[in-house]
């Protein structure tokens, strides 16, 4: 039976392993700053580089005044499925950030554009009551889906085709990575 039990010298090991795992774990949830996804603040949004334009584009709307991103981008009014929407996307965008696998011009997917094209509708209801039963129905009995930005292209993020579309702007970054005690000792 003894020998079954693993020695002293296995137990030091897998405990070395499994705690580097945890330690790296923890770097882990700590460098990609998973509690700012549970915000609703836009700066949640700059963890990931490729979203400054579209903050900056929002930054500097009339939308910025009403509207945070989770506004438009989450669904509303149902918290489970708010969470749900939110851990799905984040879960893909975290996915695609890491392994350098997102499209340098980002696109809403099908649940995304439905989301904010509910959205809009539930903000801006009354001053679209009119214009949108005519063109709804209009588009309706043509086959063609019709969504607000057909339109209203360039709200609230402006023109944006690229990283490049916003050179000069800049977006507030309130932490750094490394730690204190790293910064004191490194030689300058």
């Amino acid at each position: 039976m003894d020998k079954l039990a693993p020695n002293r010298t296995y137990k030091i090991g897998y405990s070395i392993v499994l705690g580097c795992l945890c330690g790296i774990f923890i770097f882990g949830v700590y460098a990609s700053r998973v509690h700012s996804y549970f915000s609703d603040e836009p700066t949640g949004c700059l963890n990931c580089h490729i979203m400054n334009p579209f903050y900056i584009t929002w930054f500097h709307s009339s939308h910025r005044e009403h509207t945070t991103c989770n506004d438009c981008h989450i669904p509303q009014g149902n918290v489970v499925k708010s969470l749900w929407f939110k851990l799905n996307d984040g879960l893909r965008h975290s996915t695609l950030f890491t392994l350098n696998e997102y499209p340098q011009v980002i696109r809403l997917r099908d649940a995304g554009a439905m989301t904010v094209q509910e959205n809009c509708i539930r903000c801006h209801q009354n001053q679209i009551s009119y214009a949108f039963d005519f063109v709804w129905q209009d588009n309706y009995h043509n086959k063609q889906e019709m969504y607000c930005w057909n339109c209203h292209r360039e709200v609230p993020h402006g023109r944006i085709s690229s990283q490049a579309s916003t050179p000069y702007g800049l977006v507030p970054v309130k932490y750094n990575l490394a730690p204190e005690w790293l910064k004191n000792n490194v030689k300058k």
